[in-house]
C-alpha cells in the first residue's frame, strides 16, 4: 500500500526544497530515481479533478489548486512531456487549470474525454472526433430513467460537450444509496445506445468505449517516446492508467504511481508507490520534483 507523506513544516516548495517522499515499492524507488536522474527523458502525466484540482460540489466549481500552474511551468521544461488526462472536455480543463498561455508550459498537452480530445499547449490548437450518436440519444431518455430510479434529490447532470454524460450524487441527501440507485438503470440505459457506464467519486459517466486513460497514457508514452513515467490520479477512473505503468514496468520502463488522497477510493492507493494529501500533496510533489532536476 502507498504511505503518505510527511514533512515537519511546510514553506513553498518551489523556493525552499524539501526533501522528495519516499515511495513504499522497490518498483516506484527507482521510478523516482530515473525520473530525477534523466528528467529529459520522463513523461509525468496527471489526472485533473481531484488531482491537480480539489473535488467540490459543482463541478463547474473546480478549479486547479493556486500552486498548480506555478509547480508545472518549473517542471515541464526539464521533462520529455506532461500530460492531464481527464474526463473533462479537454478546453475545460484548459480554462479551469489556467494553462493556456502559462509561460513554461509548452511542453504541456491536455488529453480530454479519456483521449478523445487533444489541446496542445504550444500551437493553441483543439482536435476531437465527431461525438458518438449515443451521448445524444442517452441524454434526451435520461430524465425518464431517473425519474423512474425514484425521488433522488440533489442528484444532477452534466453535460460534457456533447461527448459523454456523468451523474453525480454528491449533493444528494445520501450520496452513496444514490449511487447505487442508479448504478443498474444508468448501466442498462447506456448499453441500449452503445455506451458504457464509468463508476467514480459520487459519479457514473455514461461515455463512448474504447478510450480511457490506460490507452490514453501508452499512445502519448509512444508518441513522446519516454522512458519514464509518473502517473497520479484518485479515482476509480485512473485504475486503467495504474495498470498502463505496471506494464510499463513490466516492459522495463520505469515507472511512479501515485495515488491524490485516499480517503474514497482505497483500491487506487492500495496499488500506487506514493500516496499523497489531495491536490495540495500532489502539486507540491511536483514542485520538489523541478527542484531537484538539472536545468
Amino acid at each position: 500500500m502507498g504511505t503518505h507523506e510527511t514533512h515537519s513544516s511546510e514553506p513553498d516548495p518551489l523556493r525552499r526544497p524539501l526533501p522528495l517522499p519516499v515511495p513504499v515499492t522497490p518498483a516506484g524507488r527507482a521510478a523516482l530515481d530515473a525520473i530525477v536522474a534523466r528528467p529529459a527523458g520522463a513523461l509525468v502525466a496527471l489526472d485533473f479533478d481531484g488531482t491537480l484540482a480539489p473535488i467540490v460540489e459543482n463541478p463547474e466549481d473546480a478549479r486547479a489548486h493556486p500552486d498548480a500552474v506555478p509547480a508545472l511551468t518549473a517542471l515541464a521544461p526539464k521533462v520529455a512531456a506532461v500530460a492531464v488526462i481527464t474526463g473533462r472536455p479537454a478546453e475545460v480543463a484548459v480554462r479551469h487549470g489556467g494553462f493556456a498561455g502559462a509561460e513554461g508550459l509548452e511542453h504541456l498537452c491536455v488529453l480530454g474525454h479519456y483521449g478523445a480530445e487533444r489541446w496542445d499547449a504550444r500551437t493553441g490548437a483543439l482536435s476531437a472526433p465527431a461525438p458518438h450518436p449515443g451521448v445524444a440519444a442517452v441524454r434526451a431518455e435520461l430524465p425518464r430513467v431517473l425519474a423512474a430510479a425514484g425521488d433522488l434529490p440533489g442528484v444532477s447532470v452534466e453535460e460534457k460537450g456533447g461527448r459523454a454524460v456523468a451523474v453525480h450524487t454528491r449533493r444528494a441527501d445520501d450520496p452513496r444509496a444514490a449511487f447505487e440507485a442508479l448504478r443498474a438503470p444508468l448501466t442498462d440505459l447506456a448499453a441500449r445506445h452503445g455506451l458504457i457506464v464509468e463508476p467514480g467519486r459520487m459519479v457514473l459517466e455514461l461515455r463512448p468505449p474504447g478510450m480511457d486513460k490506460g490507452v490514453a497514457l501508452l499512445e502519448h508514452v509512444r508518441e513522446t517516446g519516454a522512458r519514464s513515467v509518473l502517473y497520479a490520479g484518485d479515482d476509480l477512473g485512473d485504475l486503467p492508467a495504474f495498470a498502463a505503468v505496471e506494464k510499463l514496468r513490466a516492459d522495463g520502463v520505469p515507472g511512479l504511481l501515485v495515488c491524490s488522497g485516499s480517503a474514497e477510493v482505497g483500491e487506487l492507493a492500495e496499488r500506487a508507490d506514493l500516496v499523497v494529501d489531495g491536490p495540495a500533496g500532489v502539486v507540491r510533489l511536483l514542485a520538489l520534483l523541478a527542484a531537484r532536476m538539472a536545468d
